[in-house]
């Protein structure tokens, strides 16, 4: 299990800098041919690892019920994030896997809701969710990649 968290805990090492590294206009911005912008894939991925891991764990989740409104799936940017969003969704960037991992150590995880994803792929299990957690996570940083090179 060590390397699930070590691998989510890269890909939002990989993702932070994109909080540190573009403006807020940038965040913001939405490129033509494009659903949405950075700062919606970011605080999507926060919002699903909860959603996944802790939701359908029956447990309550880190975030609050306004985010996962914003950024949850069929969702797209309604309006532009403020700086004190953006400053939230960093702060829970890497504190979510934290804290998951120590849940996960202290078998906080007892009862998971089987859950089918887009994908077909359906989740039995709390490992089963932050496996297919990893696969999510990667192909939002794709499209946060090739959004970098238009904004």
């Amino acid at each position: 299990m060590n390397s699930i968290f070590e691998i989510t805990r890269t890909s939002r090492k990989m993702i932070a800098p994109f909080l540190e590294n573009y403006t807020l206009e940038q965040l913001n911005t939405i490129p033509e041919g494009f659903s949405n912008n950075l700062i919606w894939n970011i605080a999507h991925v926060v919002v699903t690892q909860q959603l996944l891991v802790y939701k359908l764990s029956g447990l309550p989740m880190m975030i609050s019920d306004d985010l996962v409104e914003k950024y949850k799936k069929a969702t797209k940017p309604e309006q532009f994030a403020t700086q004190s969003e953006v400053d939230e969704i960093k702060a829970l960037l890497l504190s979510t896997i934290d804290q998951t991992e120590k849940d996960f150590e202290n078998n906080v995880f007892k009862n998971f809701t089987e859950y089918p994803t887009s994908t077909g792929f359906v989740l039995k299990t709390v490992e089963d969710a932050m496996d297919f957690n990893k696969f999510h996570e990667g192909l939002h940083l794709g499209i946060m990649m090739s959004i970098r090179k238009l904004v």
